[in-house]
């Protein structure tokens, strides 16, 4: 059955879930009140970049199944299902910040014109916010709104495939018929469909997030033990995720997590056990740990190199993962800041996200190509996994380079081939090369 959807917010998860709910049959209005974005999207380009999403958008415009605009009223009108996909940063204590969603709702309450509709909360949102929104919408005093908590669980680079092969379908609310009306917008997908009360739809997301941030973070500390007593961590991860108890999934060591999602749920969850009086010291330490890893990188480098002051970097990777533009929080940011503050120079090359990073970080120098970027190089650091840098011609990266040194952030190559191809891998075991000062002596 067709129905008529309206979501608030065309960022990422918004207009995701716009388009692949047009594809299965919807239909499906965005409001938006960014009015540059919501023009963009009108003439079918897309802000953000994410795999096959730009395809739907067109199909879904041209067949008249999806629709943008920045009027509330327009948007929302007389349709049952809405959507809160609006976006909550971090605020400077960790805190989720709430008032995105807030304005949405009195927004809704005020344009809505449906005897009795469905207010789905999409965006991620701290323990508690289901019973707020419904506070402010029953301000309204002239209809009864419906609450329903329905997080996500999308993955930026495939969140259209994670749309259309979802694990499960989380709902949480007081009335269970209108959870039960939100199931059955997504009957096409036939998923698992958990349902709750508000509260622990919530802190499923949170929870999820936080666990999977914990792997990450785990295996970069033992990451760190195995190079100090000389083991192979990448083989330790498998041996790991071979235990179904365990899982192959996140254990993957390296720079660590970034991105909008698990930064924020972590400093936000372990806000939120601080308020209600926990001690949440092991998502402390997750954050701590996951800083440390890029923090990590400078070190090695000035290990290597000696001072940074000059040195030449080159970073292969802006984006937090690959196939996505998304740099909110990337390691690679953190990483350039860190260098250029020392004196160094960076040579910087992403497939997508060159532009967003030359906003955040416009002191670095941004190639197309890995070979230009990495040219006269003293140091390449892989920061972001795409596929064309996991297949790198190795020897013509370090033909063109200064010195070979080589830091592989996400453990993309064993560590033989780097070296047949003539780069030096450091670890702690390393003595110090200074290679700046002895590149000839250095060179295999």
């Amino acid at each position: 059955m067709t129905e008529r959807i309206a979501i608030v917010g065309a960022g990422h998860v918004g207009l995701v879930y716009a388009a692949c709910l047009a594809e299965i049959g919807h239909d499906v209005a965005c409001v938006d009140i960014d009015t540059d974005r919501i023009r963009m999207l009108q003439h079918a380009r897309l802000p953000i970049y994410e795999s096959g999403l730009d395809e739907l958008v067109r199909r879904h415009l041209d067949g008249g199944r999806l629709s943008f605009t920045t009027d509330y009223a327009r948007g929302i009108s007389d349709r049952e299902f809405i959507f809160i996909a609006v976006s909550t940063p971090s605020t400077a204590d960790g805190a989720a910040d709430l008032r995105a969603v807030r304005t949405a709702a009195r927004s809704i309450a005020a344009a809505s014109q449906h005897p009795c509709p469905i207010i789905i909360n999409k965006s991620t949102v701290p323990v508690g916010t289901g019973d707020s929104v419904d506070h402010i919408l029953a301000e309204s005093g002239d209809r009864s709104f419906r609450v329903v908590s329905n997080p996500e669980f999308l993955r930026e680079g495939t969140a259209v495939h994670d749309f259309f092969h979802p694990d499960r379908i989380v709902l949480g609310s007081r009335d269970e018929t209108a959870a039960c009306r939100v199931a059955e917008l997504y009957a096409s997908l036939e998923a698992p469909v958990l349902i709750s009360d508000v509260k622990t739809a919530e802190m499923i997301k949170y929870a999820s997030n936080a666990f999977l941030a914990t792997k990450i973070s785990f295996i970069n500390e033992i990451a760190q033990i195995c190079e100090a007593v000389g083991a192979d961590a990448a083989q330790v991860a498998h041996g790991m995720g071979l235990d179904p108890r365990v899982g192959p999934h996140f254990l993957q060591h390296g720079l660590g997590f970034g991105g909008s999602c698990l930064p924020k749920d972590v400093r936000a969850l372990a806000f939120m056990g601080s308020v209600f009086g926990t001690h949440p010291q092991l998502l402390n330490a997750v954050m701590q740990i996951n800083a440390d890893q890029r923090r990590r990188v400078l070190h090695t480098l000035r290990r290597s190199l000696g001072s940074l002051e000059g040195a030449r970097v080159c970073i292969l990777g802006l984006a937090f993962k690959p196939n996505t533009d998304d740099v909110r929080d990337a390691p690679s940011a953190d990483i350039i800041h860190l260098l250029i503050n020392e004196g160094a120079s960076v040579h910087a090359c992403d497939p997508q996200a060159n532009a967003m990073m030359a906003r955040l970080c416009p002191d670095a120098q941004y190639f197309a190509s890995p070979y230009d970027a990495a040219r006269d190089c003293d140091a390449v650091v892989l920061a972001t996994e795409w596929d064309e840098f996991c297949r790198l011609d190795l020897r013509a990266l370090r033909a063109s380079m200064r010195a070979p040194l080589f830091i592989d952030g996400r453990s993309v190559f064993p560590r033989g081939e780097l070296e047949r191809a003539g780069f030096i891998v450091p670890d702690a075991r390393s003595t110090p090369l200074f290679l700046r000062d002895h590149v000839m002596e250095a060179v295999p």
